[in-house]
């Protein structure tokens, strides 16, 4: 009986160690598999148990550099021909040019004034510095700025004991008129010159330091041709001469419209 229970005894301590060492296979299995899991949850960042990953994902995306911006169009390499007529002021525009394109050359073409239109049609300018009245067609043409009409006369000139003239302080005056005038202004009642219209405006100032007769031009080119013997009053009730920026009608070109955006006070970073 003894030994029959001493084999029952052993042989139910089989089973409970069997089972026991099963239960902690078992236990040691799932608590395993359940790591397994989670690790597995916690790679999906989808998941709640998945923040750390989620966090790193984050992270990339705000530390991802920004796409770069689109290079601009790089200008064509020159030169740039301005025309510009007597008497035109674009210097402060040529300082902006340079300063902004220096590799890119500014050629500064002068132009009479009869000659201002066909300089753009004809292509030996690719824009110009006009005054206006022009013939427009086949151009485009932005105003500038007006300039102010004065009357040139001998420095001894009863005309100088004024500050300022009028259209009927010329009345019995010789009026020169050049061949390609900067103004039209029709003077009333003036004497007419003896003598062919002078070529130009410096020719015309010419004849009146002579003592001969008076011009009316815009002041700038008073200045410039100024000379001994001479003086300018403005002819208050004239019509102003206004100075435009002018280029040929079509497609604009690339530096024409890189001078446009100057003229017009663009910034180097600011876009049409």
């Amino acid at each position: 009986m003894a030994a029959s229970g001493a084999r029952d005894g052993r042989g139910g301590k089989k089973p409970q160690r069997g089972s026991g060492a099963q239960k902690g296979r078992s236990g040691g299995a799932s608590k395993s598999a359940a790591s397994k899991a989670g690790a597995s949850r916690g790679k999906n960042p989808g998941t709640k148990s998945g923040k750390h990953a989620a966090a790193r994902t984050g992270g990339a995306k705000k530390t991802a550099p920004a796409a770069a911006a689109a290079p601009r169009t790089a200008l064509p390499a020159g030169p740039f021909r301005l025309g510009a007529i007597e008497g035109a002021t674009p210097g402060k525009w040529i300082d902006v040019w340079k300063e902004r394109m220096p590799g890119i050359p500014l050629e500064l073409v002068a132009l009479d004034l009869g000659d201002q239109r066909a300089a753009l049609t004809d292509g030996a300018v690719d824009a110009a510095l006009v005054r206006l009245p022009t013939d427009r067609t086949g151009l485009q043409a932005i105003a500038l700025y007006d300039e102010v009409p004065v009357v040139v006369c001998a420095a001894d000139s009863h005309l100088t004991a004024a500050d300022e003239l009028t259209l009927a302080d010329l009345v019995g005056e010789v009026v020169i008129v050049p061949e390609h005038p900067p103004l039209d202004v029709v003077v009333a009642d003036a004497v007419p010159p003896r003598f062919a219209p002078p070529a130009t405006v410096g020719q015309a100032i010419e004849t009146v330091a002579a003592g001969v007769g008076v011009v009316i031009v815009p002041m700038s080119l008073a200045r410039l041709h100024h000379r001994k013997g001479i003086a300018s009053r403005p002819l208050v009730d004239a019509p102003v001469s206004p100075v435009a920026l002018a280029w040929p009608e079509g497609e604009t070109p690339p530096l024409v419209e890189a001078f446009i955006g100057i003229v017009r006070g663009r910034t180097a970073n600011s876009s049409r």
